[in-house]
């Protein structure tokens, strides 16, 4: 479906004096033939001013373009829904993070071994996969980075599936996501999916590159204090793995101490309107382990 936003200048007179300039601003509108008064209204209610005497738009032109999360935009529905995956997929040697060993996916019976087994005709497939926890897209639970903490088999459903979830679009260019790009955005029991759109370079050494985006210890510390239920990013870690980072994880830390899962290596959040679906991203009940991949997936209303 095609969606479309307006640019264009304003300026914001306040009844009880003062006022407010945008030049070139972008938002959200639900069609092309938007008029003036309605893209005046939507700008209002978009950014929360109160006592507006007057709106005057000028230079305004209207993009394709994705909505970005505008207020009083709503998405269409047609009253079915659709699936989006969210995974990469976990292939044999795959590399996720550099230094790290691959999947290794093997037979443990084969098809053929299986044919000795059971009766003509009947055949059966037990593969094996070895590999380590952090493979692919996967998520972070509390005792990843805290020894008494709950662990895959205690994080309860309700933190990692058929959550409400909003994605954050993070400008192109951006490396640190903080406070300020997470601000607009309600977030009190929701799912925040960071798409940054690096995990176009999964797989590639440019994954591992110091320009890869990440999340501030600011920007977790908000989302913290803001009631996130879960915080997601397509990247190769949601703190900055560059030695600038002394190896601090301020965002692992602030996010794991609250209670709050983590997945990371996230693919495909183009894919995902602003707001208006629901996230799952649930590991198998592991005892005694931090980490592990995942099936992450969105249901959107279609």
């Amino acid at each position: 479906m095609v969606e479309y936003r307006a640019v264009f200048d304003a300026e914001v007179v306040f009844a009880n004096g003062g006022g407010l300039r945008t030049d070139g601003f972008r938002l959200d509108v639900p069609g092309p033939d938007v008029t003036d008064d309605e893209l005046a209204a939507l700008l209002v209610r978009h950014l929360g001013l109160l006592m507006v005497g007057e709106v005057r738009v000028s230079n305004r032109s209207v993009v394709e373009e994705p909505h970005r999360g505008g207020r009083g935009v709503a998405a269409p529905t047609t009253g079915g829904r659709r699936l989006v995956e969210l995974s990469h997929m976990i292939t044999d040697g795959m590399v996720t993070l550099p230094d790290l060993p691959g999947p290794r996916i093997t037979d443990w019976l084969s098809r053929a071994a299986s044919r000795e087994r059971y009766a003509p005709g009947v055949e059966f497939h037990i593969g094996r996969i070895d590999m380590i926890a952090n493979t692919g897209t996967y998520v972070d639970t509390p005792s990843h980075r805290f020894a008494d903490a709950p662990d895959l088999a205690e994080v309860p459903l309700d933190r990692l599936a058929d959550l409400p979830a909003l994605v954050v679009r993070v400008p192109a260019g951006t490396r640190a996501v903080d406070r300020l790009l997470l601000a607009p955005y309600e977030v009190v029991g929701r799912a925040v999916l960071l798409h940054t759109g690096w995990d176009a370079h999964f797989g590639t050494d440019r994954y591992a590159a110091p320009e890869a985006p990440f999340l501030t210890g600011d920007g977790a510390s908000w989302l913290v204090s803001e009631g996130a239920a879960l915080v997601g990013i397509d990247s190769i870690n949601i703190d900055d793995m560059t030695p600038a980072a002394a190896g601090e994880r301020p965002a692992h830390t602030a996010l794991l101490a609250a209670g709050i899962p983590i997945v990371e290596h996230l693919t495909g959040l183009s894919e995902l309107p602003p707001t208006g679906f629901r996230f799952t991203a649930a590991p198998p009940r592991v005892a005694g382990m931090g980490t592990f991949p995942v099936r992450a997936f969105a249901t959107v209303d279609a």
